[in-house]
């Protein structure tokens, strides 16, 4: 597998519609299929089982599953599943998620997320790449072992530099999600590469979700990201990652214009195409592709990325 991946989010309303994506994606040539456990959703995971027996080597990536509803322990032991069925083929992306969800659904009150998600990695990583953990810390308490080590790698969701830095230091890639280009490149790589010097290890690979429009009518590509994408400007997290980049109007909880050309690839298949590949040249080790459909055709839209996808995944 290449250095620098294509990978598409293939969620879907059912489980039928996620399988198809990712057999359509491997098709065509992308690299990776990422999805994503929330709210009541269908779990990823799971997902990905099914998927281990219906394809041959796309890779696989959690963006993300949520750390409080799912002890790190019981991770493990799905993880091994995916390893058995389709060896070398995931990538386990985990985080906090947010408080309004975590604190409405379950009731708990993210009070240390970094903490949290420090903790979480440090047993997933000692249980599934050594064999074993033994660890008693403010979050959590793991003491367990497995037949064999497993080789996955174990990432984090990243928005704020705390968290880029806390992947530099210890995670084995870092997520991002609905990020302007030049917040990446000037905020979060920067803080990757501090993390890791101060870890003294190499810094690990960013993968950068970015939502896709393949269109030329800017009217239509702003009504298909605020109907597409409207959860994410209502997030606090969200809003202070968009600030933090210089789109302090994300606190009126819709898509600028600004935000919008910042952070979704829009224009003609050639032009889009253009831009992933200068996103990856910026440091960035993969994209994690959204598509946003703003055709009357959202099948034949939804095709076209898709094609547009492995057509960059196969030159790079």
């Amino acid at each position: 597998m290449p250095t620098k991946r294509i990978g598409i989010h293939a969620g879907a309303p059912n489980a039928e519609g996620s399988l198809d994506l990712m057999r359509r994606a491997e098709a065509a040539g992308a690299h990776a299929a990422w999805l994503t456990t929330g709210g009541t959703g269908l779990d990823a995971l799971t997902l990905f089982a099914a998927a281990a027996v219906q394809t041959d080597k796309i890779v696989f990536g959690t963006s993300i599953v949520p750390t409080y509803p799912r002890h790190p322990i019981v991770a493990a032991q799905q993880v091994q599943v995916l390893d058995q069925l389709a060896p070398g083929r995931l990538r386990l992306g985990v985080g906090p998620s947010h408080r309004p969800t975590m604190r409405s659904m379950f009731g708990f009150n993210l009070r240390r997320p970094l903490t949290n998600l420090r903790e979480y990695l440090l047993i997933l990583r000692a249980l599934l790449h050594q064999g074993s953990v033994d660890f008693d810390g403010k979050e959590y308490t793991a003491h367990a072992s497995i037949p064999r080590p497993v080789d996955v790698p174990v990432m984090a969701s990243a928005l704020q530099e705390g968290s880029y830095e806390l992947c530099g230091e210890i995670a084995d890639g870092a997520i991002s999600w609905v990020s302007p280009a030049v917040y990446l490149r000037d905020t979060a790589l920067p803080a990757m590469r501090r993390g890791s010097d101060q870890a003294s290890r190499e810094t690990p690979p960013l993968i950068a979700h970015v939502p896709v429009c393949i269109s030329d009518n800017a009217d239509a590509t702003r009504a298909a990201v605020q109907q597409q994408l409207s959860n994410y400007p209502r997030l606090p997290y969200y809003q202070r990652m968009w600030a933090a980049a210089g789109y302090p109007e994300a606190a009126e909880e819709t898509w600028s214009d600004g935000m919008i050309e910042a952070t979704v690839l829009t224009g003609d298949a050639d032009t889009v195409g253009e831009r992933m590949v200068a996103m990856l040249d910026m440091g960035i080790s993969e994209l994690l592709v959204t598509p946003v459909t703003a055709g009357d055709d959202p099948a034949a839209d939804m095709e076209q990325t898709i094609s547009l996808l492995g057509k960059v995944a196969q030159s790079l």
